[in-house]
């Protein structure tokens, strides 16, 4: 579907501006001409499941403009968003404090069963991905246990061997001293081959561990799913 009309000019428009929205349906665009009185060009093209990015070209295509001729690309997508409704994730893994592998699986009272032994909660990454090494800081800030940065060396190389894409590093009170996140986060980054590497405190620097973690680990496991989007607009817009 496309239909153009024109729109009140303004002073701001001089350039070509498209802006995209990718569903789970439909791709929609809207595409403002500055050079030609802002003229409007609207598209509405079915979203390609099994690569996204052909619908956008697709898009695109309906309005006529060259990807060359247009001067800006606004892009909004659920792609994200359905990754993790339909867990369809990265293998993610996480180092987390000695002793609280089990928050993000836990959780708060807000759940039917709180108590119950079985529920159907399910964590973002499972529980043989969630590894612990020895440290802890305090609500204060204060270190209580050093970094074990042997232990930490291990486990990056444990969840590397059982095929992780993506690692979270959460640990306790990391919002009032982000210290050893930062350091665990430089020694994986020297075994890690890719740059999935998501620290808690630098997502979300306050207290909670259940929310932080959660944050963290959903982050994990969509990175690499949107990079690789990217990657295949990026390649289709070329």
């Amino acid at each position: 579907m496309k239909e153009n009309f024109s729109a009140q000019p303004r002073d701001s428009l001089g350039s070509v501006v498209a802006g995209i929205d990718v569903g789970g349906t439909f791709t929609d665009l809207i595409l403002i001409d500055g050079k030609d009185a802002g003229k409007v060009h609207i598209a509405k093209t079915p979203t390609t499941v099994e690569n996204q990015a052909f619908g956008v070209v697709s898009a695109l295509g309906a309005t006529g403009f060259a990807v060359d001729g247009i001067d800006l690309i606004v892009h909004g997508t659920t792609t994200t968003t359905n990754a993790v409704l339909e867990r369809r994730l990265a293998r993610t893994g996480m180092i987390t404090t000695l002793g609280f592998r089990d928050v993000i699986e836990l959780g708060r009272r807000t759940r039917p069963q709180p108590y119950g032994m079985t529920g159907t909660f399910v964590p973002v990454i499972p529980r043989d991905l969630r590894l612990e090494v020895a440290e802890r800081v305090e609500a204060s800030g204060a270190v209580r246990v050093p970094l074990d940065e042997a232990g930490m060396r291990d486990a990056v190389q444990r969840l590397l061997d059982a095929g992780c894409e993506s690692l979270v590093i959460h640990f306790l009170h990391s919002y009032a001293n982000p210290a050893h996140e930062r350091r665990a986060a430089e020694i994986a980054r020297g075994i890690w081959p890719k740059g999935y590497i998501t620290t808690g405190h630098a997502l979300l620097s306050e207290a909670r561990e259940f929310e932080r973690g959660v944050t963290a680990s959903v982050n994990a496991s969509v990175q690499p799913i949107l990079e690789r989007y990217v990657e295949r607009l990026r390649k289709e817009l070329a």
